[in-house]
This record gives structure tokens, sequence and C-alpha cells, in this order.
């Protein structure tokens, strides 16, 4: 799949941060779509059909792990990756994240942006 043609969702309400990723992915090829709270995150993934969603956790609205249960629970988005993208670094997050249906769990603290894209190539070839 072209880069060009594939279509990154960032959740964060860190709209610095989102920036940052919306410009590191597209200037990697990638469509980038943002959206700064949970529930809009949810409304917009369910529309717009991402092929791969960075998803903070702590989020207004709807938190990450809210977000990643009703995307896995639609069958229109259960598919989609999800990459837990959070400062939240206990190994309970970690699990409970990934139980939940995540394919990568990320700590903004330790990825700089090229790492996070290399982690959605791999997210994407794995799926």
């Amino acid at each position: 799949m072209p880069e060009e043609n594939i279509h990154v969702f960032v959740v964060e309400d860190d709209t610095f941060l989102s920036g940052i990723y919306q410009k590191k992915f597209e200037m990697e090829g990638f469509k980038v779509s943002v959206a700064d709270n949970g529930e809009k995150g949810l409304i917009d993934i369910a529309k717009k059909k991402p092929d791969v969603v960075l998803l903070d956790i702590l989020l207004p609205k709807l938190d990450g792990f809210a977000v990643l249960a009703k995307l896995k629970a639609n069958p229109e988005t259960k598919d989609i990756p999800v990459i837990l993208l959070t400062n939240l670094g206990q190994k309970d997050d970690v699990e409970k994240g990934l139980e939940a249906g995540a394919v990568d769990y990320l700590i903004k603290a330790h990825f700089k942006p090229s790492e996070v894209v290399a982690k959605v190539r791999k997210a994407l070839t794995n799926k």
C-alpha cells in the first residue's frame, strides 16, 4: 500500500504534540486526521475508517480505554489497528491496553516522532 494512501488518525488532546505527529506523518507521505478528545475521535474514526489509529489514553470526554473498547466492539472499526500513545507507563496500563485489542503501546516520552512512524509502519505490515 503506497504511503500516500495510508490514513493515520491521531487522537491526542495535547495540540502541540498532535501537531508534531501530524507534521511528521505528512512529511512521510501519510494522510492524517486529528481529534482532540475521545468522543470526537470515536465519531470521526467510525466515519473516516483510517488505516491505523494513534490513541492517547488520558483524554477529555472519553478516555482512550473507552474509545478502544468501543472501536473493538464496532464491526466496522474492530479491525483498525490501534496504537496507544501515552505517558502512562505502568505495566497494568500496558497490559490492559493490549488485552483490549491495541496492537502496540508507546510511551510518548520514550519515542521520537520518527520512531512512532516506524511503529505505525510495523502495525500496518502485521495487519
